[in-house]
């Protein structure tokens, strides 16, 4: 049992630094695109990469935050950030505008299946920790779209986003009311998050807008 409670930490740590990496990833080709400065772009990069995770930990009193306590992830996203400047040059930023919705899709997934194992460790109730995962999953995306004065994706695109992150989320709750090893719903979790996210992209699925009459 501790084996496999060891084995599900490890994988939650590294489903959460390949999270951070992603949506760092996608915070500064966003900036990239809107042609921030150096220290604009390190800053979306940061707030994508770390503001769906603080306020999951800010809403669930855990102290101290992700970042905090593994102080290597900020200056790995730091690096990610100085790196990618580097190799982004003018010609690309179509090709960025584009790209910028996979690392976003991968980075959606795996946020949703940290969230929601978090919650859930606390002995918190589903629907909360479905929430949890969504918020994880989608603030730091919103925070993005706000510095970089969009309206947020999440909210705006039309194509589901928040909505394959519940799906997600829910995924991952069944598979645990059945008692399934923690990193096998996270794996399924994440994978169903992303798969969902992926269609929509590639078929355009829309969500209706409202209208007034």
């Amino acid at each position: 049992m501790d084996h496999y409670q060891d084995w599900g930490h490890v994988l939650q740590l590294t489903i959460e630094l390949i999270a951070t990496a992603a949506f760092a990833l996608s915070g500064v080709m966003e900036a990239a695109r809107k042609r921030l400065d150096a220290v604009g772009v390190c800053v979306v990069g940061f707030l994508c990469a770390f503001g769906g995770g603080t306020l999951r930990d800010l809403l669930l009193d855990q102290r101290p935050f992700f970042w905090v306590k593994h102080v290597e992830v900020l200056w790995g996203v730091f690096a990610l950030c100085l790196l990618t400047m580097l190799f982004l040059r003018p010609r690309h930023f179509s090709v960025t505008e584009r790209a910028i919705q996979w690392p976003d899709a991968l980075g959606l997934g795996l946020f949703t299946a940290v969230g929601v194992s978090q919650s859930l460790a606390l002995g918190l109730p589903s629907i909360v920790a479905v929430l949890m995962g969504v918020i994880t999953a989608v603030f730091g995306g919103v925070l993005r779209d706000m510095v970089c004065n969009e309206i947020p994706t999440a909210f705006n695109d039309h194509r589901p986003y928040a909505v394959c992150a519940f799906a997600g989320a829910w995924a991952y709750i069944a598979l645990w009311s059945i008692d399934s090893p923690a990193w096998i719903c996270m794996l399924v979790s994440l994978s169903f998050t992303v798969f969902l996210r992926t269609l929509a992209l590639w078929f355009n699925w829309q969500l209706p807008p409202w209208r007034q009459n």
